[in-house]
């Protein structure tokens, strides 16, 4: 038959012991993650080249009134617009067909770049040969996606002043 326990010797951790593992543990962890501890200081490094931890550090000692200023404009009429529009924004480009986005944008960018070198040239057209342009397809396709981008947008503001009265 077993005896019943009658004493329960508990063991008291040394602090010397518990700091020596503790710094034994930390020694593996860093040895395991060299590189990423590495590229971490090597951010840290250019970070404080730069200055920005010492703004941040500014940042953190003033927090209190960095956001109480930070309130105070958030609280301004302007700012709640500001808030609104970004979300609208938002909104539209996630509503727009990336294609068609694409397609829109990269005419735009070919557009600027030829109207710059006519600016830059001074080679301006005359009337007979603005005219004339009318005739070229690409002018063509470019006036009557405008003209339709137009009927579109007069449609919604036509629905919108209805839907007020």
């Amino acid at each position: 038959m077993a005896k019943a326990i009658k004493q329960i010797k508990k063991s008291v951790p040394n602090p010397v012991e518990e700091q020596a593992q503790a710094i034994s543990d930390i020694l593996e962890s860093l040895t395991e993650n060299r590189e990423a501890i590495l590229s971490t200081l090597g951010i840290l490094k250019h970070l404080h080249e730069m200055g920005v931890l010492n703004a941040l550090h500014g940042l953190l000692e003033q927090r209190t009134e960095v956001g109480a200023i930070a309130v105070q404009q958030m609280n301004q009429p302007a700012m709640h617009n500001t808030i609104k529009n970004g979300i609208n924004a938002f909104k539209f480009l996630g509503s727009v067909n990336p294609e068609q986005l694409q397609s829109i944008l990269q005419g735009l960018s070919h557009g600027l770049e030829r109207s710059t070198e006519v600016i830059q040239k001074g080679e301006f057209q005359s009337l007979w040969k603005l005219g004339t342009s009318m005739r070229n397809p690409d002018v063509r396709a470019s006036l009557s996606t405008m003209v339709e981008f137009l009927h579109g947008m007069g449609e919604v503001f036509n629905r919108d002043q209805q839907e007020l009265h």
